[in-house]
Order: C-alpha cells, then structure tokens, then sequence
C-alpha cells in the first residue's frame, strides 16, 4: 500500500522573497514566476539578487545554520520574466534534467513587425561564438545544435505580433534568434534586434511549464498570464 505523503505547509509570506511569486512548492520542487530583470544564478558582478540566492535564503527560513538548499534545473534569461523551477535535492533535479525533453515550454513573446506565415517552425543549427553570440549556421557540425522554434500569431497590430511559442528544443537564446533571422526580432531584444525608443523591457516571458513530478511521477501544469505589458504593446 502506497504510504500517503504529509501536506506540505510552506514557510510564512514574510520569507517570501521581492521579485519571485511561488507558484507551487511542496517538499522536493519550488516553481516560482521571476520578474524580468532577475538573474537565475549569480556572476561576477551579482551575487544576492538572484533567484538561487533569494529560494536559498526562502528555504533556511533565516536560519544560518540550516543546511536546506535549492538546485537549479534550467535557467531563463535575466530579461526574461516568467517560470522556473527548482529542485530541494540533487536526486530530484537531476530526474528532471534527464527528463527535460519531455517537459513541454510555452512561451509568449512580441516581436517587430508582421510574419507572412501566421503560424511555423523556425528550424536551424544554433552555434555560438567567442562572445557568447548565439546564431544560425548552414548545416550540422560539431559546434552546432539543431533547434527548432514551432511559434502561432495570437494577435497583430501596424507595428507588433504577439506570438505563442512551443520550445520544440531549448537552446540558449533560440527563441531571439530565430525570429531575429525572420527580420522581426522580439521587441526590446538589445543584442539580436534593434535599438527602439521608449520600450521598457525584452517582450519575451516564459508562461507554461509541464513536467513530471520526480518524486510522484505526476504529471503537473503551472500557467502565467501573458504580461499587461504584452498585450498594450498590441492593442
């Protein structure tokens, strides 16, 4: 008989860290919403603010002597707002990691412009350069992987489409690339589109997320809204 796992309480609001909204938790996964503007792992000039640092510090409850600790699974852009999840152990991330490909990512993005073919899949060999630079090359190679971005316009206006994408694969930077190459990079998008006036963020914001449950086996789904942001860009 399968024993019946205690219900999880989560920790007070107070310990609920600015900038993340916990979706979900329960004793081995923590899915949360970032804000855009929040690195997922610290670098050389970031080391607090971060989502690592924050769910870190969330699940010691202000403890300094607690050896919980969060792991991550993947990691989204600084810029990028929208779901991430993490793990309470190594056993249960790396069940995840191992089973990623079958995890389904949707995304909703604005880009520039108006596509010819309302709904697609972007498909090219992803390389990167020296600099960290993500971009296409022609065929299979040893530096290369292939990436597929299966993308639907949900709404256009003169200047602006909003599209749900499906991360058929999950490169680094795959979605502003690909539509970089389209001539309609994602609005806001700096290093792969065009400088523009008066935009206050990269439109790009992971809203979807479902996986199995490494300890259940579960499937589970957690949603986000598009952003008021998004949608005023188009209306």
């Amino acid at each position: 008989m399968k024993k019946k796992r205690k219900k999880f309480k989560g920790s007070p609001k107070r310990y609920h860290p600015n900038g993340i909204t916990i979706l979900y938790e329960d004793y081995d996964i923590i899915v949360i919403e970032k804000i855009h503007g929040l690195l997922t792992v610290p670098n050389d000039k970031e080391r607090d603010n971060t989502v690592e640092y924050l769910l870190g510090t969330y699940v010691r409850k202000g403890n300094p002597k607690s050896r919980k600790r969060v792991f991550i699974v993947h990691r989204l852009d600084k810029d990028t707002s929208g779901i991430l999840i993490l793990t309470k152990s190594e056993q249960s991330r790396k069940y995840l990691q191992d089973n990623w490909k079958k995890a389904t990512k949707i995304y909703f993005t604005v880009i520039n412009g108006q596509l010819r073919k309302k709904e697609g899949i972007l498909s090219s060999y992803l390389a990167q350069n020296s600099i960290h630079r993500v971009y296409s090359v022609g065929e299979d190679s040893e530096d290369s992987k292939l990436s597929k971005t299966e993308y639907k316009v949900l709404k256009e206006s003169d200047h602006y489409s909003l599209i749900e994408v499906n991360l058929l694969t999950g490169r680094k930077n795959q979605i502003r690339v690909h539509f970089a190459e389209t001539g309609h990079p994602v609005v806001g998008d700096k290093m792969y589109g065009r400088k523009e006036k008066g935009i206050k963020r990269l439109c790009l914001h992971a809203a979807k997320l479902s996986i199995h449950h490494p300890v259940t086996k579960e499937r589970m789904t957690f949603e986000t809204n598009i952003p008021e942001y998004f949608t005023s860009l188009i209306s």
